[in-house]
């Protein structure tokens, strides 16, 4: 039997990464964009070139009935989930005092309530099969903390707490649920900042380097894969010596 990865936010960086991948690796991927239909639609194409199962699927994950939506489609194509992939995310570099409350709010319903949603669309039939794995995307400022990105690193330290809660509760139905907070990437999300910033995080980096999308999408893989069954409720951070704990 063919099985499903849904990785949401998956029309680039990260996303697209782990995408590829996955399906490199004989998973059925069902490819998640709000904004980046074109993006999307072309990495199915390039999956679908080699020989890849993959399919695009449209939702704002902050919208419940979206979601719903969407999870309705991939059961007419692919069946069920076996692996999601709560990737989708925003970011914003902002002085605390400047942050508005919609902004924040706007953090927390991507960041926070989209993984709510996804998570809550994918459970009945994991919990009915007894088996599935749920991977959450944090950061090491949801560890640590960062300067002028407080909504930020507060969204993903909730990601943090909810991936521990909910792999104490779902371990007995065969569920495991597990977090991985990446350092500095190199990706469009990142691509807004200058490069001396890029210099000096990478500075700050032991391994001198900044991380690729690659990097984290190995780690996804892994996660989903066999080899992790005895693996849930842990934070991996591939992150360059970043940050060690």
């Amino acid at each position: 039997m063919k099985r499903t990865v849904l990785i949401t936010g998956a029309s680039g960086g990260i996303g697209a990464a782990a995408a590829r991948l996955m399906g490199s690796k004989g998973w059925q991927v069902a490819v998640h964009y709000h904004s980046g239909e074109e993006r999307a639609r072309g990495l199915c194409e390039e999956l679908r070139a080699m020989g890849q199962e993959a399919a695009p699927f449209g939702a704002d994950v902050s919208d419940m009935a979206q979601v719903k939506a969407m999870f309705r489609e991939i059961a007419v194509r692919y069946g069920e989930i076996h692996v999601l992939v709560n990737n989708a995310g925003i970011a914003q570099q902002k002085l605390f005092t400047d942050i508005g409350e919609e902004e924040w709010d706007r953090m927390f319903d991507i960041n926070v309530k989209g993984m709510f949603h996804c998570t809550q669309a994918a459970l009945p039939q994991m919990i009915h099969r007894k088996s599935g794995k749920i991977i959450n995307l944090s950061s090491i400022w949801g560890m640590v903390g960062a300067s002028c990105e407080v909504h930020y690193s507060a969204a993903k330290a909730a990601v943090i707490g909810m991936t521990k809660a909910l792999a104490k509760e779902l371990g007995p139905s065969g569920i495991q649920v597990n977090c991985v907070a990446p350092g500095v990437i190199d990706t469009p999300m990142n691509g807004q900042l200058d490069e001396e910033t890029l210099e000096a995080l990478k500075e700050e980096t032991p391994l001198g380097i900044l991380g690729s999308p690659e990097h984290v999408a190995g780690v996804i893989a892994f996660l989903a894969s066999s080899a992790a069954d005895f693996i849930t409720g842990q934070v991996i951070s591939p992150n360059g010596g970043f940050v060690i704990t």
